[in-house]
């Protein structure tokens, strides 16, 4: 049997052994949860997309439950462009069309985007009355897609293999829905890190799609606000300057 060597710990535990990977949850973290988070992956496994394959759901002999899946051999995305900025726009470009590829699939069993969104604004307890209507207002006014969405897409949760092969890990947010409020999220998410690459991602993202960037821009306020919903200190100044119902030129 292989050795089993504990490669992340912070919320939850990640372990390796052999050829797969075991994220063990924290005790009492909601079973739901658990299931749910292998059921979007596995549902996604069908699409063709380069996805780590779930394994098996199981308890562990602490009562903790457990997700196993495939094992993928390399580093995040965000670990090579840090380490080679002279190929960051080649990286990004190649980042930008695997969620174009993404947004290309279908994947009806997945809950609703715009859903999620709604119930995270109306619990949202950061903000005032009149904001929360404008925002669900807003977002009630935006298209409804059924495009294949990641959620968190990321550069940390790309894994490049070692023939510079991507392939895309944590599907627990992954739903149905519009392809610019994923992109507006992956450009909030990489603005509280370096808002270098934001711009150029938006700039690419836009080019790429044919997308207008003032159509993405107006989803930031409403991707804000759910991601206010995570309550991270480091996060709340820059976010709350977003939630602000701002309407783009």
């Amino acid at each position: 049997m292989a050795e089993r060597i504990k490669i992340a710990e912070g919320k939850h535990e990640i372990y390796r052994e052999g050829d797969t990977l075991i994220k063990v949850f924290d005790i009492g973290f909601p079973k739901a949860e658990v299931l749910n988070e292998a059921l979007s992956n596995a549902r996604v496994e069908e699409l063709g997309l380069n996805v780590p394959k779930i394994l098996a759901v199981s308890v562990i002999e602490d009562g903790r439950w457990a997700i196993t899946k495939e094992y993928v051999e390399g580093e995040n995305l965000e670990t090579v462009m840090l380490r080679e900025p002279e190929r960051v726009q080649e990286l990004m470009e190649k980042m930008v069309d695997l969620q174009m590829e993404m947004h290309s699939k279908r994947c009806a069993l997945l809950g609703s985007l715009q859903e999620k969104m709604s119930r995270q604004i109306s619990e949202l307890d950061e903000i005032s009355e009149i904001t929360r209507y404008e925002l669900l207002t807003q977002l009630n006014s935006m298209p409804r897609h059924v495009k294949l969405c990641h959620g968190d897409f990321c550069p940390a949760n790309i894994i490049v293999d070692h023939d510079g092969g991507l392939h895309l890990v944590d599907w627990v947010h992954a739903s149905r829905g519009n392809a610019s409020a994923d992109a507006a999220r992956t450009y909030l998410l990489l603005m509280l890190k370096n808002p270098e690459w934001a711009s150029m991602y938006m700039d690419l993202f836009c080019e790429k799609s044919h997308t207008e960037k003032n159509y993405v821009q107006n989803w930031l306020p409403l991707v804000a606000a759910a991601q206010l919903t995570k309550k991270r200190p480091e996060e709340m100044e820059l976010l709350k300057r977003w939630v602000d119902v701002v309407h783009y030129e």
